[in-house]
C-alpha cells in the first residue's frame, strides 16, 4: 500500500469508478488516498465517488500535484487539452491512462520529460472485479512501475503485459467483447423464452452459462474445440445448436466483429 502511494482520477466515469472500487476493496488502497476531478455537470459520477469515501474535485491540477499515481480517465478526445493543463505539474509521476486510442508517444510528449506512462485497457466488468486488463509500459516506466499497475489491475480482475501493437485487436476483443456477449445471453435467454422459459429465469441461466464455461476454458487450459465436443454428443440436441450455428454463420459473424472493431480503432488512433 505505502509502495502505491496517493491515487488520483482525472476523469470520474464507470470504468474509474470501477477501479477506486477495486483498489479499496482489495485492500491495497484507502478512500482517503484517492482523489477524483470530475466534471462538474457530471453529477452521477461526483455522487458515486463521494458515496466510498472518495474526495472529488473539478479540478485537475490538485489531483495531480497531491496524487502519486494519477488515471488519465477522461474520453479520448479531451486528452490533448487535458495533457496541456497538467504538463508542468507532472514532474515525478506515475500517469497510468485508460484512454482508447491515445498513443504512448502521445501520452509522453503531452507531459513532463520526467513523468513516466503506462496505457492501459480494461474492460467494463471490472465493475464487479471481473475485468479483463493489459497494460503497455512507455519508455520510461521501471519496473516497479509495472508491478504497481500489475497490482492495481489484478484488483479488478485479470491482467498482462502486451506490446502496444496489440491494443487495437485487444480493444476489438476483450474492451468491446462485453457487448459481443451481452447480444449473446440476450440470444440465449430469447431463445428459452420462445421454447416457454420464465424470462427472469431464461437471463439467469444464459448469464451463469457463459460465466461457467469462460471460467472453464481458464481453469482447465483446455482448447476450446475440445470442450465443446465434451459437450456435444452423436446425433443429440447440441450437435443440431451447434449446426445451426454453424448454417447461420455464427463463427465468422463473431470473428468479423473483433475484425470490424480492430479497423475502427485504427481509425481512431490515426487521428
Amino acid at each position: 500500500m505505502n509502495q502505491i502511494g496517493r491515487i488520483g482520477f482525472l476523469g470520474g466515469g464507470k470504468i474509474a469508478q470501477a477501479m477506486a472500487k477495486g483498489f479499496i476493496a482489495a485492500g491495497l488502497t484507502k478512500a482517503e488516498n484517492i482523489m477524483a476531478s470530475v466534471h462538474p455537470a457530471d453529477k452521477v459520477s461526483l455522487d458515486s465517488f463521494k458515496n466510498i469515501g472518495v474526495e472529488t474535485l473539478v479540478e485537475n491540477i490538485p489531483v495531480v500535484q497531491k496524487s502519486d499515481v494519477v488515471f488519465i480517465s477522461v474520453k479520448p478526445q479531451v486528452v490533448p487539452k487535458v495533457l496541456t493543463e497538467i504538463k508542468s505539474k507532472s514532474d515525478d509521476k506515475l500517469f497510468v491512462s485508460v484512454a482508447m486510442g491515445v498513443t504512448l508517444k502521445t501520452l509522453e510528449q503531452g507531459l513532463s520529460q520526467n513523468s513516466r506512462v503506462v496505457r492501459v485497457m480494461p474492460n467494463t466488468p471490472a465493475l464487479v472485479q471481473s475485468g479483463c486488463s493489459v497494460y503497455v509500459r512507455g519508455t520510461k516506466a521501471t519496473d516497479t512501475d509495472a508491478k504497481i499497475t500489475q497490482a492495481l489491475l489484478e484488483s479488478i480482475g485479470t491482467c498482462e503485459q502486451v506490446d502496444e501493437n496489440l491494443l487495437d485487436p485487444i480493444t476489438a476483443l476483450s474492451g468491446s467483447g462485453p457487448a459481443y456477449v451481452f447480444v449473446m445471453i440476450e440470444a440465449l435467454a430469447d431463445g428459452g423464452v420462445h421454447m416457454g422459459l420464465p424470462r427472469d429465469l431464461a437471463y439467469r441461466l444464459a448469464a451463469q452459462t457463459v460465466m461457467g464455461s469462460g471460467h472453464l476454458v481458464r481453469e482447465t487450459a483446455d482448447h476450446p474445440g475440445v470442450l465443446k465436443d465434451n459437450v456435444t454428443s452423436p446425433a443429440g440436441s447440441t450437435a443440431a445448436g451447434l449446426r445451426h450455428l454453424e448454417l447461420s454463420g455464427f463463427r465468422a459473424a463473431v470473428a468479423g466483429a473483433v475484425e470490424a472493431a480492430t479497423l475502427r480503432c485504427r481509425q481512431i488512433s490515426e487521428k
